[in-house]
Order: structure tokens, then C-alpha cells, then sequence
């Protein structure tokens, strides 16, 4: 932890051209040129928590929608049509619509034709995660938002979400479970850079030396508009980022770091080869999004209840949680990563390994 906290110190631009080549040789050393490409499918964006950043925050007047079992498998099949392989599965946190049975039944109606599916859902207990496991589910994501404990409690001001610990422990909880991935990561501009990147790092240490069997990744998303115009109070610019992820890379060479459309389509090249292995790609971030799936069902909820809207409104179709800054399709992507020299890997994962590991 000392060096990592040493190489987040304010460096010249020449140090940090360097720090950049030898993360580079590092990734290519663990990883080849390759890129693990996946993408996220919203299932619902009704929630019970008030997070001031967010586009999904309880109180904001968005509409809302959670699709059907059905109208899930749809969307998926439009990502699989586009070459994913890697699906992850996104709502927030309503225990009324998103339940653990609707989950375990998204999964099960997916993994025939997926073979990675991960969750980026509201925190369960171990339990809970081993009916996901169980389900066909192979990797959890949960971000702490910030490791800040006064920032935090002045971001979630209602809701389960409130609990840092309990969120805290969820990686454990997954792991413990039977999770084969486990990503983290924080939400950067909720407070200083440096301070969270050095906690988002003890974390990952922390994992990586109590439950080792687990492959992880990490993220560094970075606040985007969304629905109640949360604007952030710290800085956290390219340069900063780009310095983050070299860190992360030179101290924890095997991680997998994630890069999203939350980034520009320009700084997402630029990137790709730094030390970058996994991204998002063709993303929506609302519910139907990929295919329209929904919109005949789209309404308001006021305290934790639906309520239906009195006229139809010009706006056919659910709120996303934030704003994509990279709009490329994902063959568009695939095609500059190519020229990148990087190979765009859809799918890397598949039940049957452990089906002839067992015989």
C-alpha cells in the first residue's frame, strides 16, 4: 500500500508518460491484447433508496418500469444478436418489484444462451447470493460509491443503502458464496481522488489476500448528468484517472480494470491501451432500452408505490440511471480496438469448463 500510495503523488509529465508504458507492459504481460467486452441490461429502475447522485434516486419524478421475465430475455437476445456473451444485470434496489425470486428467474431464463451473467443489484445476504450461484449466475459487481463514512452518510439519506457496512461486506458475502468474479470500485468526485483510490486499493488488498479464488476487477466510474442534476464537488480529470488506473495496474498486476460508456468515445481509445482489459459497449442505462421492451408500462412511484400516470405523456420510454458519453454500436468499438491491435473478446467463459473439470 505504501507504493501504491506513492505512485498517486503528483507526478511531471514525463514520469507519468512512463508510468503509462510500463503499465502497458504489465497488462499485455497478464493479459495479451485483448479486450473482455460486455455489456450491462437494465431490469428495472424502481428503487427505494434516496441517493442524491443518482438518476434512480427514490424521489425523483422519473418514469419508471420493470420489465418482464420475457421482455428480458428479448433484450438479451438483441445483445447476443450484437456478439455479447458477457450480459450484466442492473436495477435498483425495490425488494417489491426486484425480488430474489425475479432474479433467480431472469437468470435461469438467460444462462442457456448467455454463459456469463454477472448482477449489479441491490446488497443480499450469503444465502441469497448462493441461489444466484446456484441459478447460473457467475459474477457479482458492487461499488461502494465512496469509502468516505461521512461523505457516504450525506449521499444516501434514505434506504437500505444507508448501511455502509453492510454494503462493505458484500464482496465478502459474494465471495463466500461461490462467485467466480467480483468487481468493485467507488464513485469518484464524491470526495478527494487520492484518499479514495488509496481506500478502493485497501479494499481490493484486502480481497485479493482473504478470499483469493475470485477473479476481481475494478472500476473508477466518474459522476455523469443524470435525474435530480447532482453535480459533483471534487475534481477528477482525465489526467487523474489516467494516473489511477496505471497505479492499479503496477500494484495489482492481474486485476481486471473496467472502463465504461461513461467516458468519451476519444479518452476510451486512448485508454484501451494503458492498462484497461474489460468495457462496456452500445450501452443503455434504462430499462428497454436495447429493444423498446416496456413502454406500454411505464409509470410514476411515490413513496415505494406505483402510480399510474393521468395522461399518457410525450415520453415513451424509462429514465436511465445517467447519461453514456461513448455512443458507438459495438461492432464500431470492436473496429477501433482492432486497429488498436487489441482483440475484442466476447466470450471467455462458458459452464461446460467445470462440467469437464468434474468428469
Amino acid at each position: 500500500m505504501d507504493r501504491f500510495a506513492a505512485l498517486l503523488v503528483p507526478k511531471s509529465d514525463a514520469a507519468l508518460t512512463e508510468m503509462a508504458a510500463e503499465s502497458r507492459r504489465v497488462t499485455r504481460r497478464n493479459f495479451g491484447r485483448t479486450m473482455r467486452m460486455f455489456a450491462p441490461l437494465y431490469l428495472s429502475n424502481e428503487c427505494v433508496n434516496n441517493c442524491k447522485y443518482c438518476g434512480f434516486s427514490r424521489d425523483n419524478p422519473i418514469l419508471r418500469v420493470t420489465l418482464t421475465v420475457e421482455q428480458v430475455v428479448a433484450e438479451a437476445r438483441h445483445l447476443v444478436a450484437q456478439g455479447f456473451r458477457n450480459i450484466l444485470l442492473v436495477a435498483g434496489e425495490h425488494p417489491r418489484f426486484v425480488g430474489e425470486g425475479y432474479l433467480e428467474e431472469c437468470i435461469r431464463a438467460l444462462r442457456e444462451f448467455v454463459p456469463a451473467l454477472s448482477i449489479e443489484v441491490g446488497p443480499m445476504d450469503r444465502p441469497e447470493y448462493e441461489r444466484m450461484v446456484g441459478a447460473g449466475c457467475e459474477g457479482l459487481v458492487v461499488y461502494q460509491e465512496t469509502y468516505d463514512r461521512e461523505v457516504y452518510a450525506q449521499m444516501h439519506t434514505a434506504g437500505p443503502k444507508r448501511d455502509f457496512d453492510w454494503r462493505l461486506d458484500c464482496p465478502e458475502r459474494g465471495c463466500e458464496a461461490g462467485f467466480r468474479r467480483i468487481g468493485i470500485g467507488a464513485l469518484f468526485g464524491l470526495s478527494e481522488w487520492r484518499c479514495e483510490a488509496l481506500r478502493l486499493a485497501s479494499h481490493l488488498d484486502h480481497l485479493y489476500k482473504h478470499h483469493w479464488k475470485a477473479f476481481y476487477t475494478v472500476s473508477f466510474p466518474r459522476l455523469r448528468p443524470a435525474a435530480g442534476g447532482f453535480k459533483p464537488e471534487f475534481e477528477f480529470t482525465d489526467r487523474h484517472l489516467l494516473q489511477t488506473i496505471c497505479a492499479f495496474r503496477l500494484t495489482f498486476p492481474e486485476v481486471g480494470i473496467v472502463l465504461s460508456t461513461r467516458e468519451s468515445a476519444a479518452l476510451r481509445d486512448a485508454l484501451a491501451t494503458v492498462g484497461v482489459t474489460m468495457m462496456s459497449a452500445g450501452s443503455h442505462t434504462e430499462p428497454g432500452g436495447y429493444t423498446g421492451q416496456g413502454g406500454d408500462d411505464l409509470h410514476l412511484t411515490v413513496k415505494g408505490r406505483r402510480v399510474e400516470r393521468e395522461a399518457p405523456a410525450s415520453c415513451d420510454r424509462a429514465e436511465g440511471q445517467f447519461g453514456i458519453a461513448d455512443e458507438r454500436s459495438p461492432a464500431e468499438i470492436a473496429d477501433v480496438l482492432r486497429v488498436l491491435g487489441i482483440d475484442p473478446v466476447w466470450k471467455d467463459w462458458d459452464a461446460a469448463i467445470l462440467s469437464e473439470v468434474a468428469v
